[in-house]
């Protein structure tokens, strides 16, 4: 029983099925063939593969053949390769006519008439020259082999265009906010003068100037509502891949994969730029004075992430993308492409790490260590073969050098500490600043315990040991050896003083800013809390030692030692006792003159200290007071030798340490 005939639909899709399979002399001719169709009519789509497997069916056998005269009357070959009445030189006909268009074609747009007008301005002008490229492909002939020369010479040229004018123009702040918003990257905090400050603008706001085309063009919605950045608008990525797929086909990989890597790797460079990061030489990073450097470092850090999470990751899809027909070019000219950008940053960290060290560029170089670190995985993942291990080989020594660095720095660190000459003392025996100045240095330190943990294990250094630390970390250890080195060159600056009361207002101070340093922030898990409650019974022992060196002249004075027996002359013991309320009023004046100068720092201990002196003297005075006050009273010059009653000393007690600046 004779099959049905086809409706109109199917006759065309039989059709084109057939001159397709007399035309194309493979199968990945023959996919170009109906992909192009298809840009013209999506019903071309339908086509089956016409090349199947050996000793598969033909799938073109899926829709039923069009009877013998039908193809006869349409005037299409037969489905045995013929006219349908057997005549063989059509096909043929057939075949040079296609060629000769696709050759008058590529010959017109290589005309002066063409002009400098772009084949790819034009969706019909693009599908039509791609065509006819297909169509040349595996053709003899001078004539042919030329106009597929030039043919690829134009696409060459036209995919460089694309390339150049695809490109989304991103600034700094799209780059950072947007990239870091959708990857949710984590930029390292630091402390007071080394503080991050990213302070961008939101896309919203930026993509609300101009017009809405352009900023439709650069960014897409992303399924979680963030920003999805596109280096290359998606639109033009499928018209480079349509180009990509013609010239790999034809053998032009070479050319093609040159342009890629040029436009791409000069790009990605840009992006560089625009990020922070120059390009500079060893010569150049050593001369930047240390506040130029720390921006340009600081910025390291932030284009490392930004690159290799958010520009490397995006070019490593769209280079996926434009040359999925060939994975050895795809691997080839991401390589090529994305090669420079990381050599740059991984070179500035190579300067960074063997360039001159000094104490305030620590952590910075922490920072950097650290992003590269965690990093590496990551960036080594990107790349494959000879390049993954050039790469890695590359990074991995940078990273053992930032290490060095780092430990380098430190042993720094530890002799700037013990080479501090300053002679000048504070006055009142405040906290010294170089007791600041490591004490917050420290305290940074302790934020990078996971990587100087890591980078101090083990290590050789020329840190001395610190006693009785086993248990510690190497972290640990070290910022005991760096504390310890401060307290003795605190002692040393002690010496400074003349009076050994103040000596020990001016320890007691510094060791208390260390204490509370140490107590408040991660170096207690450090150092532990034995070590703090030896530091504080330190305190107490300088407390002890102020109060013994500054009253006890005082004190004397009111003590009934060497005064005549009260059996003896009353004239011989009032002369004592006016020389004793003498002796005791200088003394006691100096101490107020001076002492309401100096400066107890912390609250609580300034507190404890008053109540240590009130303690220990209002009793005694108030006693030699009540037990003398009559031998005076009434006498001449009364008030001149007891001036002052025990509450008026109480009430004066109240105002010393409190920093008051001396009268002149």
């Amino acid at each position: 029983m004779a099959a049905a005939p086809p409706d109109g639909q199917e006759k065309v899709i039989a059709a084109a099925q057939q001159i397709v399979k007399s035309l194309a002399n493979s199968k990945n001719a023959a996919d170009d063939m109906i992909r192009i169709l298809s840009g013209f009519d999506n019903r071309f789509s339908l086509m089956s593969d016409l090349f199947p497997a050996a000793g598969a069916p033909d799938a073109a056998a899926g829709s039923e053949p069009l009877p013998e005269g039908d193809y006869a009357r349409e005037g299409l070959p037969g489905p045995g390769g013929g006219d349908g009445f057997g005549d063989d030189d059509d096909l043929e006909d057939e075949r040079d006519a296609a060629v000769e268009d696709a050759l008058r074609l590529v010959e017109q747009w290589d005309s002066p008439a063409a002009g400098d007008r772009l084949v790819f301005e034009s969706p019909e002008d693009a599908e039509e020259y791609l065509a006819a490229a297909a169509c040349l492909m595996g053709e003899a002939g001078p004539r042919v082999e030329a106009a597929l020369q030039v043919a690829m010479a134009r696409l060459e040229e036209e995919f460089r265009q694309l390339l150049i004018r695809g490109t989304a123009s991103l600034a700094a702040e799209d780059l950072h906010a947007s990239l870091l918003r959708r990857l949710s990257l984590t930029v390292p905090t630091f402390h007071s003068a080394s503080s991050v400050d990213l302070d961008c603008p939101s896309f919203a706001s930026h993509a609300d100037e101009g017009d809405e085309s352009s900023a439709a063009g650069r960014w897409s919605s992303a399924s979680d509502g963030e920003i999805s950045p596109y280096l290359i608008s998606p639109d033009t990525v499928s018209t480079l891949k349509d180009i990509a797929d013609v010239m790999l086909r034809a053998g032009y990989g070479p050319e093609l994969c040159q342009v890629y890597s040029e436009v791409r790797r000069d790009t990605l460079m840009e992006c560089l730029a625009v990020l922070g990061v120059d390009k500079m030489s060893l010569e150049e990073v050593q001369r930047v004075e240390w506040g130029v450097l720390d921006g340009k470092m600081k910025k390291w850090i932030q284009a490392l992430r930004v690159v290799v999470q958010g520009l490397l990751a995006e070019e490593r899809r769209i280079c996926g993308q434009i040359l999925a027909a060939d994975a050895d070019a795809e691997e080839e000219c991401f390589t090529e492409a994305a090669k420079g950008c990381v050599l740059q940053l991984l070179n500035f960290g190579d300067a960074i790490a063997i360039g001159k060290r000094s104490s305030e560029k620590l952590f910075r170089i922490l920072g950097m260590y650290e992003a590269l670190a965690e990093l590496l995985p990551e960036l080594e993942a990107l790349f494959s073969g000879d390049a993954r291990d050039f790469i890695k080989e590359e990074a991995e020594g940078v990273l053992v050098r930032l290490g060095d660095a780092v430990r380098g720095t430190v042993t720094e660190f530890a002799n700037a500490i013990r080479g501090e000459t300053s002679r000048r003392s504070l006055p009142g025996g405040e906290i010294h600043p170089l007791t600041r100045y490591v004490m917050n240095y420290v305290r940074l330190l302790a934020d990078y315990s996971r990587w100087l943990n890591h980078l101090l294990d083990g290590c050789e250094t020329e840190l001395e040991n610190g006693g009785d630390n086993a248990d510690m970390t190497p972290l640990g250890h070290c910022l005991l050896i760096l504390i310890t080195h401060l307290l003795d060159k605190i002692e040393d600056k002690a010496k400074l003083y003349d009076d050994e009361a103040l000596q020990n207002i001016f320890l007691m101070n510094n060791l208390w800013y260390v204490v509370q340093k140490i107590k408040d922030s991660e170096l207690k898990s450090l150092l532990g809390d034995n070590w703090i409650r030896k530091r504080r019974g330190q305190i107490r022992r300088y407390s002890t030692g102020y109060l013994r060196s500054s009253w006890t002249r005082v004190l004397a004075c009111l003590r009934d030692d060497g005064l005549p027996q009260t059996t003896g002359s009353s004239s011989a013991l009032k002369a004592a006792l006016k020389e004793r309320f003498k002796s005791f009023n200088l003394a006691y004046e100096e101490l107020y003159r001076t002492q309401t100068a100096w400066k107890v720092v912390d609250p609580q201990l300034r507190e404890e200290l008053k109540i240590s002196i009130s303690e220990k003297v209002l009793p005694a005075y108030r006693s030699f007071v009540g037990r003398f006050r009559g031998q005076l009273e009434g006498g001449r010059n009364f008030a001149k030798y007891i001036k002052y009653n025990p509450e008026d000393v109480e009430n004066q007690v109240s105002d010393f340490f409190e920093g008051k600046k001396l009268n002149a």
